[in-house]
């Protein structure tokens, strides 16, 4: 069994998955994380930064420096602290060679001694079970490391609090007591604990099948180690579409090499029938006709839209909620009654709220009459109406696109499939069997949204260059507009049936 202390997010590793604890810690070099897991530690960051401003507005507390402290030292200065009855952010403890820190600990009066109250802080909208395993181990080793602990609970972000500017964030986050639960489970962290040990003194890695636990509660940076090492299936089952059928789930579970021409078809409904026959024969199809007749009562001018948006867990402008779509860019190309493509866009990197540029720009774009083409129709219709919420001069102008709304998605999806688009109706899964040549691959710095979000918040930062942001803001007019131009082509592909 290793000596070494093992931190709590290693044991929560552990009960994602025991492999993905060994290999932290005996091979992190295998380990590839993605930007979108670098992303959420940074907005959880920037949560824990509000966190100490809602929890000590008036900045009487002490946040431990780790970099500065070291693990030992934060974890002295902790017991120092607790002498006192300020708040503590970060404060440092330990138990059974596990090393733990609380993102709030809040002195509180009980019974005529002071005892503490500890939060954990989540950048999620609503309480997970891995919370739930997180504060059943922070009770436990807090307790034991000599805190006396009176109340944990967790805080997680409020989705429908609406930010009123000038830094004002009082009930951004809202908090569930989980005292009773978290006190309640130490006898089976404390079994956790051991086994995390235990594994982690093995001298191999246990063997265990890749899963949907690579990727649930969160995405595991060793999974393409681990699944470069299993047998795949040459055509995976896995791509069938929405199989949440309990028995195909169960099949689809078994291992990453179940091939799709061993799925029986009585397991599978119409759709994902016709993906399995599409793929195993390599024939695509695609009824023209019933294309033809979903677009036919559409006419012209017809336009192409799409949009690019930024959210926020901690919203920047008065008016917005947490994770709230802000549209900050639109393509839009309109083919008029000639036949004839034009061009136009708007794009907003001023770094202030781009709503209403937005709004006024679109509206404008958009003309008074004829279809405008989505894909996914929810997600523009979603937002326009936002806008026409917050703005009330602009209402009627903005509910009136919503109701010129055309969604070409349903259209492919009930008359369209090629081999090549592995049981996805995406977008970018689509395109290339239409239109090859419209190839994101071959973009500069921005191949998709997350891309585009993240070029915006680069874009925005007040540390970037002119330069660089006039480099960016290229980068997205040319990202975004590829986007509309492939819609124009899976429209005409539908519309003309060839």
């Amino acid at each position: 069994m290793t000596k070494k202390p093992l931190s709590k997010s290693k044991l929560l590793s552990y009960r994602q998955c025991p492999r993905r604890l060994w290999l932290e810690v005996h091979r992190p070099d295998l380990r590839e994380d993605s930007a979108g897991a670098q992303a959420l530690f940074d907005v959880g960051h920037e949560v824990g930064d509000i966190a100490r401003r809602i929890y000590d507005p008036q900045g009487r507390g002490a946040l431990l420096d780790l970099d500065a402290l070291g693990v030992d030292g934060a974890i002295e200065k902790t017991q120092a602290l607790l002498a006192g009855r300020a708040p503590i952010f970060e404060a440092g403890f330990a138990s059974r060679r596990v090393r733990a820190f609380a993102d709030v600990l809040l002195p509180v009066r009980r019974k005529g001694r002071v005892a503490w109250r500890m939060v954990e802080v989540k950048s999620s909208t609503s309480v997970k079970d891995y919370h739930r395993d997180d504060l059943a181990t922070q009770a436990l080793l807090a307790r034991e490391s000599g805190i006396d602990l009176a109340e944990v609970a967790v805080a997680h972000i409020d989705s429908r609090w609406v930010f009123r500017g000038r830094g004002d964030y009082s009930g951004l986050l809202v908090e569930a007591d989980l005292t009773e639960e978290a006190m309640a489970r130490g006898q089976e962290v404390g079994r956790w604990i051991d086994e995390a040990h235990d594994i982690v003194g093995q001298s191999e890695a246990p063997k265990v099948r890749t899963g949907r636990h690579c990727s649930e509660p969160y995405e595991c940076g060793f999974h393409g180690h681990c699944s470069a090492r299993e047998p795949q299936a040459k055509v995976p089952a896995s791509w069938l579409p929405r199989a949440q059928a309990k028995e195909l789930r169960e099949l689809l579970d078994s291992g990453p090499a179940v091939e799709m021409a061993a799925i029986p078809d009585a397991l599978l409904n119409d759709r994902q029938r016709l993906v399995k026959q599409v793929t195993l024969s390599g024939k695509p199809y695609f009824d023209k006709a019933g294309a033809r007749s979903a677009l036919a009562k559409d006419g012209r001018p017809a336009y192409f839209l799409d949009f690019e948006t930024v959210m926020f867990a901690v919203p920047r402008w008065a008016g917005t909620r947490p994770y709230q779509q802000i549209s900050f860019q639109f393509s839009l190309h309109r083919l008029s009654l000639s036949g004839a493509l034009e061009h136009t866009s708007h794009l907003d990197l001023s770094g202030e709220d781009p709503s209403r540029t937005f709004s006024e720009a679109l509206v404008s774009a958009c003309g008074k009459r004829g279809p405008i083409y989505v894909y996914n129709v929810g997600f523009e219709r979603t937002r326009i109406l936002e806008l026409a919420e917050r703005y009330r001069a602009l209402s009627a102008p903005l509910t009136a696109l919503v109701g010129r709304l055309r969604d070409l998605l349903p259209v492919v999806m009930e008359n369209y499939y090629h081999p090549a688009q592995r049981g996805s109706w995406s977008m970018k899964a689509v395109l290339p069997t239409i239109a090859p040549e419209l190839d994101y691959g071959s973009l500069d710095g921005v191949k998709d949204g997350g891309m585009a979000m993240a070029a915006y918040l680069e874009a925005t930062h007040p540390d970037t260059a002119a330069a660089r942001k006039q480099e960016i803001a290229a980068q997205l007019r040319v990202y975004c507009a590829m986007d509309t131009e492939g819609l124009v082509r899976i429209w005409q592909r539908m519309s003309s049936g060839r």
